[in-house]
């Protein structure tokens, strides 16, 4: 029988941290993959204001799944000092929040996956896992479009690599790179830590709600059977849809929601539809 955590990435919702908890709470959802605080990248926050904002989800009996970080999201050629003292950074702020993950990337490569790239890749993340490890914080690795970690199969070369640096499975980034999901989990799945519950269209690109994409979300959960699934919901907000509306219809224009709140409330009701058929 399946057996699932609900994550998200709440500042879809809002901004601000109290609107997150709102957000959160309204939908029955109890683990937050931290990405923006106050309109602030989790990145970017003080130790305090970390310290507070624990304080806060901890009276509302939220708890911190995954920093969702901008590590590794660089163009290979930057300077990578200064990115290793911001990830050190974020080590200290995983502590303060009482998180044990840290979502990361593979870096942009301008479409270069040649071995010398590769390998320059794999340094870089060596040194992201050596300071992890002392920390005791796992990280984990999602396939993004333009990183070299975009198609499947390097991902693997990653994996097989670092073999410590788990996966997060983002179905819609691969079908925004045209890759086949269902292969992509085959491949990916020995690796796995936590899917991003993200569906999109072939061809467009278009988020949508889960299941309603070609993301094959349904199937890739028959694999992943027991986890976290965080909700990234991408969903399009269009302010003046109320507009286009008469008195009392509720309509859509393609995946557009007049409210952030609403294309939150949207995809979590969408993944819930899934695992609870």
């Amino acid at each position: 029988m399946a057996d699932y955590r609900l994550c998200a990435f709440a500042d879809e919702a809002s901004p601000m941290i109290d609107g997150q908890i709102e957000a959160m709470k309204r939908n029955g959802v109890g683990l937050l993959e931290i990405r923006g605080v106050d309109g602030v990248n989790i990145a970017d926050i003080t130790v305090e204001k970390a310290k507070s904002v624990r304080k806060k989800l901890d009276g509302e009996g939220i708890g911190v799944w995954s920093l969702g970080s901008p590590y590794g999201k660089i163009n290979i050629k930057d300077d990578f000092k200064a990115h290793l003292d911001r990830f050190r950074h974020g080590l200290e702020l995983c502590s303060v929040l009482g998180c044990g993950r840290i979502r990361l990337f593979s870096f942009y490569v301008d479409g270069n996956t040649g071995d010398t790239v590769f390998d320059e890749v794999c340094d870089r993340l060596a040194r992201f896992s050596e300071e992890a490890k002392s920390a005791r914080i796992v990280l984990c690795h999602e396939n993004e479009k333009g990183i070299f970690g975009e198609k499947a199969a390097d991902c693997l070369r990653i994996h097989k690599a670092l073999p410590e640096i788990k996966a997060v499975f983002d179905p819609a980034n691969f079908v925004q790179a045209g890759e086949d999901t269902v292969k992509a989990m085959d491949l990916l799945s020995p690796y796995l830590d936590y899917m991003h519950i993200k569906d999109a269209l072939r061809g467009s690109g278009e988020i949508v709600p889960a299941g309603c994409g070609d993301g094959s979300v349904e199937r890739l959960l028959g694999v992943f059977k027991k986890g976290v699934l965080t909700v990234e919901p991408h969903l399009r907000v269009f302010a003046g849809l109320e507009n286009l509306e008469q008195s009392g219809e509720k309509s859509s224009i393609g995946n557009a929601y007049r409210t952030s709140d609403e294309a939150f409330d949207a995809a979590v009701s969408a993944i819930k539809r899934i695992i609870n058929q």
